[in-house]
């Protein structure tokens, strides 16, 4: 008995790995050498490649999910922060000057149609 079976295993690896294609078609070939055939990605290779592929393309998807909510979020921000300088200037006890009046009515148009 061998004191290490795994290295039994990695020479029957070896083994099949090394081994070239037959040709079962029943002719003879002109050529004593192997064709260069490209071989399969293996088992864990193949789904490894394939979750990355699912991985990104859910770090994507949130990703893009975050960043429609945070332009959510700064519309809603920007149009509060209209809203409390629209306040302000109506709630001015003393009458506005010309820009101020203005901003004003600039505010309330941009308010009224969004």
């Amino acid at each position: 008995m061998d004191s290490y079976p795994s290295s039994h295993t990695s020479k029957f690896v070896e083994l099949l790995n090394s081994q070239q294609s037959i040709s079962f078609d029943g002719g003879d070939s002109s050529s004593s050498q192997a064709t260069d055939i490209k071989r399969p990605l293996g088992v864990k290779a193949s789904k490894a490649h394939g979750k990355k592929t699912v991985a990104e393309e859910k770090a994507m998807k949130e990703f893009e999910t975050m960043w429609s909510i945070r332009q959510h979020d700064l519309a809603l921000k920007e149009r509060l922060s209209k809203m409390r300088l629209l306040y302000s200037l109506i709630a001015k006890k003393k009458p506005l000057l010309e820009y101020e009046e203005a901003l004003k009515k600039k505010l309330i148009n941009e308010l009224l149609l969004s």
